[in-house]
């Protein structure tokens, strides 16, 4: 009667610990403070299970013993690991005789109880008496009910993370909602994507690729991790977890990446990795990529909100896509394929404003196509249209990638050429215009030539209307003196060919 008192006594405060209590470690030190009052031992441990490493790790600790919270043990050491693999209690009497599990020697009893929910293990209780065959087969008994309300404690503990975690997921995914679909710029929505995904899910740095053609190029990054590449990075085609996610059209982890077959590190201390595609309409735009540098860092329950997160940001992408696609029509020219006057104004301003910032230079170059009018009454505007085409074709392949040649109206040309004295322009513009006159013209009978006229930012003006005013005036003087020429604002050398 009294041992029946006393286990009731014993479950009763174990049940009022578990919920008095959200916090789980605070109740299973409750629990281990309860059987060491009640069982007078020296010292217990809550090992719990981590099924990603089948590994158990120390949760609570009370008493003697050496254990730190933390420290792990595989399962197939010790008693409590016995205990885990056999789902059973697992007693020894006498420490010091013990051999089978590798105890650590010393006097004393120790019994290691599974923690099971629906035969699921979950952890295990280890409990320590100074005395010898301490432990009956009555109190293990006892000790195994007592374990299986430890064991739901751990179980609640569970799913009420699970619930928190999933209310946060939801949050996140309504953040990344809310941040980027007003983002149409690609860089800044990357960076937003990046920084969203630091914040709201388990990663220690997050990257975005993105397919361009038939490569994956590295387009944003964000974290603490060591890159192992340059900005702008192509991944290698076909290899890798990028490629893997994309090809199969499905996220793919990996929570130890140094036994993973074919990994490719992008951060020096990567452990654990992520990849989830970006599609919209079928079509693969990307991937992301989240990496940390703990093992066993993601779990499968990650995946279908990180997915959400990623149909969101492909939409996003898509959209951002489609509003750079529209913005560079609106800068091109229909009929040449160069940019256009639109485009013209909007870079000659920003190369001016830098050269006064800077205390620097820009030039300009004004070119337009001779006789034009009269080559197209005289061939057709068939054949003129062509003639545009290839002029402009030739211009922009003879020019400096950060050079800017645009189709100003008509026949008439704008170029910038940045950070350019006015003499090395004169030579840029003579340069087209020996490339003009010798390139054959199908269809036109004679030669096609331009006539040029270049000016200097401050030296020939300070404000857009004051360079273009005076480049024009140049050109009017090329043209003047016999056209297929190249006349300076500044110098008064005109060059021509030798007639």
């Amino acid at each position: 009667m009294h041992e029946s008192m006393q286990k009731i006594a014993i479950l009763y405060d174990i049940s009022q610990a578990i919920l008095s209590s959200v916090d789980l470690d605070e109740i299973l030190l409750q629990v281990l403070v309860i059987l060491r009052d009640h069982f007078q031992l020296q010292s217990g441990t809550v090992f719990l299970f981590d099924p990603v490493k089948n590994e158990l790790y120390v949760r609570a600790h009370l008493g003697k013993s050496c254990a730190k919270i933390g420290q792990r043990s595989p399962l197939d050491e010790g008693m409590s690991g016995a205990a885990a693999r056999l789902k059973r209690p697992v007693y020894v009497p006498d420490l010091g005789q013990e051999s089978l599990f590798k105890v650590m020697a010393g006097s004393g009893s120790e019994v290691a109880i599974p923690l099971l929910v629906r035969d699921e293990l979950v952890g295990v209780l280890d409990l320590y008496s100074e005395k010898l065959n301490y432990f009956d087969g009555e109190m293990i008994d006892m000790l195994t009910v007592l374990g299986a309300q430890a064991s739901m404690a751990v179980e609640n503990a569970r799913v009420r993370a699970l619930q928190q975690r999933r209310g946060e997921q939801l949050e996140a995914i309504n953040t990344v909602a809310r941040h980027t679909t007003a983002v149409l710029d690609l860089d800044e929505l990357l960076r937003v994507v990046c920084n969203l995904l630091l914040e709201w899910f388990r990663a220690d740095h997050v990257a975005v690729l993105l397919v361009e053609g038939d490569i994956i190029r590295l387009r944003a990054h964000e974290g603490r991790l060591t890159p192992k590449f340059t900005p702008g990075a192509v991944m290698e085609g076909g290899s890798g977890m990028a490629a893997r996610a994309l090809a199969a059209g499905k996220s793919v982890l990996e929570n130890d990446v140094i036994a993973a077959k074919g990994y490719i590190p992008g951060f020096v201390e990567t452990r654990s990795e992520v990849c989830v595609p970006l599609m919209v309409f079928g079509e693969k735009l990307g991937v992301l990529a989240l990496d940390s540098e703990q093992k066993g860092a993601f779990h499968e329950d990650d995946l279908q909100p990180l997915e959400s997160v990623a149909d969101i940001c492909a939409a996003a992408i898509h959209n951002a896509n489609n509003f750079n696609r529209v913005k560079q029509l609106a800068y091109v020219d229909g009929l040449t394929g160069i940019h256009n006057r639109r485009f013209f104004e909007m870079r000659f301003a920003e190369e001016l404003e830098r050269a006064g910032r800077f205390q620097g230079r820009v030039s300009l170059i004004m070119a337009d196509i001779d006789n034009f009018k009269r080559m197209n009454d005289e061939f057709g505007h068939l054949l003129g249209d062509e003639v545009l085409r290839s002029v402009s074709s030739i211009l922009r392949q003879q020019l400096r990638k950060h050079d800017v040649v645009c189709r100003y109206g008509g026949d008439e040309f704008a170029i910038v050429v940045p950070e350019t004295p006015i003499e090395s322009a004169v030579r840029v513009a003579e340069k087209l215009r020996r490339q003009i006159e010798q390139h054959h013209f199908p269809g036109v009978p004679r030669p096609v030539t331009i006539s040029c006229g270049v000016a200097e930012h401050p030296a020939n003006g300070a404000t857009r209307d004051e360079m273009v005013a005076a480049a024009d005036h140049a050109l009017y003087s090329a043209k003047q003196t016999g056209r297929n020429r190249v006349a300076s604002a500044t110098l008064k050398k005109e060059f021509s060919t030798t007639k």
